[in-house]
């Protein structure tokens, strides 16, 4: 039964001529899908509607043709033809009883338009702001261009009802949306009546607003997303003013939708970010409107989310990464099963989908986006298959989901473990620096395979191939892991390159596992993910003096993708770390390395009393191998299979090692498909001549 302090999460809510069954307030969010894979996205968003959601909404949709945003993969609204892919949306949300609500976006100063090849219109004329620098200007909006985007929105709002819709999100902010170009000084320069003044600045998107209602009439709810704080100083949209734009136009919307500046900020990783990181920016608020309010905070607390509401704060508890992480859970916080909550440890993989214009993943939730394309259900298991028992050798991520999901569909499973503690990578890494969050990964599973009598776990269990041809189980699933390498092989060395014995050479294993450096420590980060950044401040909290070099221009190089590579290169510059750009290490001598400038080749000498290598690393893949030699014996043993899966089978970020996990049990005693496509996607419609 649900607890009854969380009664005023289940309270029923109106947003203008509609109401919410509940304060759970999915908001838009991007998942990689867009218009190329759109009943993926209906389908990711009807498993949400399945898990309790009062209000869900789509990612960001494009309502014209000359504000595009390629490459990243969003959804359309240019003409009627794109109606039938969001009505699908639009059932699969209001399946259970939830709000369907879609972003409309016109990009403005954000659409380079390499698609359609129109040039771009902006509040005022300006270089293109992406990722990307892309080498293009916008052209200021005319009043005649001010007039037909105003129709634009109208056409995109009937659409939408047209569609099956009951809500809409204007978007501003974040930085993507016409309305904050236009809120903002810093992208409005205006001297017309579309500018100046923050009633100047107000009025298109008081004009959209007036324009949409006309058009739809009382049937749909009109929310209205804008920025906190833009924090870029007196020419940005600061919070000060963003409540005096409140104040000044307390009733635009049916609801406020609050996010913080930029989509870094606004979604930040919980090595930066904690829970409900935007509450004092938001604090307050609720005296200048009397309509609802929803702001976001990676809220994961049912504790935390009942106090935002109770204070005042809050109407909608705002969600987008926690959704995605357990879509179930206003439905385990109704049905009194909190501790069943997949918690989002704010890795910000998710956005990575988004960011490399490819379906999205989670590292908390493996079904995440394949829900359609696999049939997966994040709470729902496939049945047993004809065999009983399983063996996992190894209780990393990949091992701990494995166990989970194949006790779900009940197989006996033994899980072995060489150590004393479960959780593999996760149980090291969440010790270092700003991750302790993530080991949730690791909790979670635990206590799932605590709950079930199925499971049976074996630590200090370092097996070998004749134990385990010795046991007699019918399949095998070896979770090993891997190690980080010593000899710095990975994408500027493709073979080990010189290093004298004299010089202490640490590996990422060694300071996880107690043993640190001392003085100077040269860091050679070759994996551009998370582990050189973290590890730099961690050595630096430890006294030492560290110079991190990357053959990268820019340092963490992969995580501009999980939007925490600006923090991380600002942290480390704070603390003092000697951030060296653009160099490799060619060389490692008894008190120095050489490095070698990536485009020129010259040579640079650096004093140091000990190295550390974040390159890559090598499958723990021994077992494996000694069993696939072995193979003519597993008949006789009454083995079935043996599969090495996660980063034994080849290292990656902790998602692709759950999903790894969680595929092996779905796949198992299934039906071999031979050379099949394992998903499904759509293709898009050949034209006619």
């Amino acid at each position: 039964m649900r607890d009854p302090r969380y009664d005023i999460l289940f309270e029923p809510m109106k947003i203008g001529p509609v109401t919410a069954k509940n304060r759970f307030f999915q908001v838009p969010h991007c998942n990689g899908g867009g218009y190329r894979d759109p009943s993926a996205a209906a389908a990711m968003r009807g498993i949400k509607a399945e898990g309790g959601w009062g209000v869900i909404f789509t990612e960001q949709c494009e309502i014209h043709h000359t504000s595009e945003i390629t490459p990243y993969i969003e959804l359309r609204l240019w003409e009627d033809k794109d109606i039938p892919m969001i009505a699908k949306m639009a059932e699969k949300m209001k399946s259970h009883g939830a709000l369907a609500g879609i972003q409309l976006a016109y990009s403005g100063v954000n659409g380079p338009n390499f698609y359609t090849r129109e040039v771009p219109l902006a509040v005022s004329a300006q270089p293109i702001r992406t990722f990307t620098n892309d080498p293009v200007q916008a052209r200021a909006l005319d009043k005649a261009d001010i007039k037909d985007l105003r129709r634009w929105f109208v056409n995109a709002a009937k659409r939408s009802k047209t569609a099956g819709f009951d809500l809409i999100c204007l978007y501003g902010a974040h930085g993507f949306g016409i309305f904050q170009h236009f809120l903002s000084r810093a992208t409005n320069h205006r001297t017309d009546e579309y500018g100046g003044s923050l009633e100047n600045r107000s009025r298109f998107v008081n004009e959209v607003v007036a324009d949409i209602r006309d058009a739809v009439g009382d049937s749909m709810g009109i929310t209205l997303r804008v920025s906190l704080d833009e924090t870029i100083g007196d020419l940005g949209f600061s919070n000060a003013e963003l409540r005096d734009f409140i104040e000044m136009n307390r009733d635009l919307p049916d609801l406020w939708d609050l996010a913080h500046g930029t989509w870094d900020d606004c979604s930040g990783p919980s090595r930066f970010k904690e829970e409900a990181a935007q509450e004092e920016l938001v604090r307050g608020i609720h005296d200048l409107t009397d309509k609802p309010i929803v702001g976001v905070g990676r809220f994961t607390s049912p504790d935390v989310m009942a106090r935002m509401i109770k204070s005042g704060t809050l109407d909608f508890i705002g969600c987008a990464r926690p959704s995605i992480a357990d879509p179930f859970i206003p439905r385990k916080i109704d049905e009194g099963r909190v501790e069943d909550i997949r918690e989002c440890i704010g890795c910000n993989i998710c956005i990575t989908g988004d960011m490399t214009m490819a379906i999205s993943r989670c590292t908390q939730n493996p079904t995440f986006m394949e829900e359609w394309r696999k049939g997966w259900h994040p709470e729902i298991m496939n049945p047993k298959g004809a065999s009983s028992n399983v063996l996992v050798v190894g209780a990393g991520p990949a091992g701990l989901e494995a166990t989970r999901a194949l006790a779900e569909r009940g197989y006996d499973v033994a899980l072995a473990e060489a150590t004393t503690t479960l959780g593999g990578r996760v149980a090291k890494e969440r010790i270092l620096p700003g991750l302790s969050t993530w080991g949730r990964v690791a909790d979670f599973r635990e206590y799932q395979i605590g709950q079930k009598p199925n499971v049976e776990i074996y630590f200090d269990s370092k097996l070998t191939a004749d134990q385990i041809l010795e046991f007699g189980f019918e399949h095998v699933c070896i979770a090993t892991g891997s190690h980080w390498r010593r000899d710095g092989v990975a994408r500027q060395h493709v073979v080990p390159f010189p290093m004298d014995p004299a010089m202490p050479i640490f590996t990422p294993d060694d300071l996880m596992d107690g043993k640190t450096p001392k003085g100077h420590v040269v860091i050679f980060d070759d994996d551009h993910y998370y582990m050189g950044g973290v590890l730099a401040e961690l050595l630096r909290n430890q006294g030492c003096e560290v110079t991190i070099i990357t053959p990268s221009a820019i340092l963490s190089d992969w995580t501009q993708n999980t939007l925490e590579q600006y923090e991380i290169h600002r942290r480390l510059a704070e603390m003092d770390v000697d951030i060296v750009l653009n160099r490799g290490v060619q060389s490692v001598g008894s008190n120095h390395v050489i490095s070698n400038c990536t485009f020129t080749g010259n040579k640079r000498q650096h004093a140091c009393d000990a190295v550390l290598m974040v390159t890559s690393r090598r499958e723990n893949d021994e077992i494996y191998l000694a069993l696939k030699t072995r193979e003519g014996e597993w008949a006789d043993a009454g083995l079935k299979s043996v599969k090495i899966i996660g980063d034994a089978q080849a290292p990656g970020p902790i998602a692709w090692a759950t999903y790894a996990g969680h595929r092996y049990a779905r796949e198992l005693d299934e039906v071999d498909i031979g050379d099949a496509l394992p998903f499904r996607r759509e293709i898009t419609e050949l034209a006619l001549d």
